[in-house]
């Protein structure tokens, strides 16, 4: 489904908030919304590869990698896993690699940057917690909307 941040703004501007603009866009899907689910690690990508290989249907997995900028959290096959998966997107306060072949992958990715290396593989973390970053709370059950615009988040589902 296709959202626009702006007209949801416009429609709910008391419902919304708005994460600060420091993500950049990957993925095929520019424009991607849906149910949160979060995960808190540092460093290493485990948990995150947990959720993305189970079924996520109309859900959107956002990531609080600490903000990292050292390493990365989700790669090609973690994305392809989550489009085939059914994610609708995931949303990663760090790094992602393989960004070429995630831009032809048919799902919603924002993240702060990219980087080649790999995370760590310790398994620590914490999952289905509300994480804060880019001046909102991603509480999981609530839902976010993400377009070439920005991130927005709502405690109920939003349409035009």
């Amino acid at each position: 489904m296709e959202y626009s941040t702006a007209d949801l703004s416009d429609k709910y501007p008391d419902v919304v908030r708005v994460a600060d603009p420091i993500f950049k866009s990957y993925g095929a899907k520019t424009s991607f919304g849906g149910q949160i689910e979060t995960v808190k690690v540092f460093e290493n990508n485990v948990l995150v590869k947990e959720w993305l290989s189970q079924p996520g249907q109309g859900k959107v997995l956002v990531v609080d990698g600490g903000g990292s900028l050292r390493c990365a959290l989700v790669g090609d096959i973690i994305a392809k896993s989550a489009a085939d998966n059914g994610w609708e997107g995931v949303i990663v306060y760090g790094c992602i690699r393989d960004s070429a072949t995630i831009a032809t992958i048919s799902i919603g990715i924002k993240a702060l940057n990219t980087h080649p290396f790999k995370s760590i593989k310790h398994g620590h973390g914490n999952k289905h917690i509300p994480v804060l970053f880019a001046g909102v709370t991603f509480h999981p059950g609530h839902y976010v909307y993400s377009d070439a615009d920005g991130v927005m988040v709502s405690e109920k589902p939003l349409s035009l």
